[in-house]
């Protein structure tokens, strides 16, 4: 069966699926974006998924091309069609079609709507589990809005080039007073020596991740002591453990950080118990 994808109310061969030369999510990376996992058929977390694409959508002044209910529906639909059992969905929304003019076209122009899909056997490898991974750490470059997801991602690649190019997972961002905002593609965890778990406070610094924001709260029933506030490279480098959390990540331990080992330089127990616990968690979702 061809895998399909869907563009702007047409299920399409992968290979035939195409937006127009003056799409502005093409031009100007005018356009939103969401990925959703999917836990043996099941979406994780998808409620938040859609009420951060909602925001997004409306920071940037974009309307919903459909609603959040025919979404849904599109959606389960294509991951039916593509028969995916674990993997994820990644849904774009742009503002459309217009001659290229820095300005919002006037009138409004439709909203294009693309979806795919890929499958996974695995969303880490036996070995990143048993050994965690490695980061390493860059200035922080973006815009000052990161906590809208946009697709606009040319420093988060160069970033993940850089981490590539230096055999590591991920690259943690450093704002200018030396704090660590989050990774390129994740948000950025700590256990301190006092076993305290921090992650940054959510704000225009940082995306406000959906699987963060369910760790949070896995952590509180778990008893696990968390603070919501910055942490710097030099008391990341005296932590316990360190972890990355994502919607394919959910949650990684990092055992070395510029090369510098992470606590042991081992996973530890409170990056274990919130990955378990998290995959315990999705086995009701939807």
């Amino acid at each position: 069966m061809p895998r399909l994808a869907y563009v702007n109310g047409r299920y399409l061969p992968h290979t035939e699926a195409c937006v127009h030369v003056e799409d502005r999510g093409f031009q100007f990376a005018d356009g939103v974006y969401e990925v959703v996992a999917i836990l043996d058929g099941r979406f994780a977390d998808l409620d938040g998924h859609l009420v951060r694409l909602a925001r997004s959508l409306r920071e940037v002044s974009i309307d919903q091309p459909i609603s959040r209910a025919a979404l849904k529906l599109v959606m389960r639909e294509l991951v039916r069609r593509n028969a995916v059992r674990n993997g994820l969905i990644y849904l774009q929304i742009t503002r459309g079609v217009a001659p290229r003019d820095f300005k919002f076209p006037c009138p409004k122009v439709t909203p294009s709507l693309v979806m795919t899909t890929r499958k996974a056997t695995r969303f880490a490898s036996p070995e990143q589990l048993e050994r965690g991974v490695a980061i390493i750490t860059i200035p922080d470059i973006r815009w000052l809005r990161r906590d809208i997801k946009t697709v606009g991602l040319l420093p988060q690649v160069l970033g993940k080039q850089r981490a590539a190019e230096a055999g590591c997972f991920e690259a943690w961002m450093i704002d200018a007073e030396g704090f660590i905002t989050e990774g390129c593609a994740s948000n950025a965890w700590i256990v301190t020596a006092d076993g305290v778990l921090v992650t940054r406070q959510p704000d225009h610094m940082i995306l406000n991740g959906v699987t963060r924001l369910t760790l949070l709260g896995l952590a509180q029933a778990l008893d696990i002591p968390f603070e919501v506030r910055p942490f710097s490279l030099a008391e990341a480098m005296t932590a316990r453990e360190a972890l990355v959390s994502s919607a394919t990540t959910f949650a990684l331990p990092i055992t070395r950080i510029d090369g510098q080992a992470v606590g042991d330089g081992v996973p530890g127990p409170v990056a274990r118990r919130l990955r378990a616990a998290y995959f315990k968690a999705m086995e009701g979702s939807a």
